[in-house]
């Protein structure tokens, strides 16, 4: 989806799931243990796992359930690096939401002093 951030507004979700990934160390982890270690809702965290596929990682089901893990940048990079990397992913998102609507508006204005100057 274009105007869908996957970013832009959830950078504290983001990594309060990544801080429980941190804590469980290189375990593969069901969206329902992350949702009771963070206290997210449980479709928000199923969500934003996979929505992110440059932080998560889906493995294949085992047992029936599917668990993620982090991705092997992701967890190959300090806590303060991948903050960072989540902050810079959500201000591109609102630079481009922002220009989105900058264009929207600019199209209405052109379009009023078109009409303008024919009447």
């Amino acid at each position: 989806m274009l105007l869908m951030p996957r970013y832009w507004g959830k950078t504290r979700r983001l990594l309060a799931i990544h801080g429980a990934f941190r804590e469980e160390s290189g375990v593969g982890l069901h969206p329902q243990q992350i949702a009771r270690n963070t206290g997210i809702p449980m479709i928000e965290v199923k969500d934003r796992l996979d929505a992110t596929p440059e932080l998560f990682v889906r493995l294949p089901k085992r047992d029936g359930l599917t668990r993620y893990r982090l991705t092997s940048a992701t967890s190959a990079q300090d806590p303060e690096e991948v903050e960072a990397r989540v902050q810079r992913y959500a201000m591109r998102e609102a630079y481009l939401v922002s220009a989105f609507i900058a264009m929207v508006l600019l199209s209405f204005v052109i379009i009023a002093l078109l009409m303008w100057q024919t009447s």
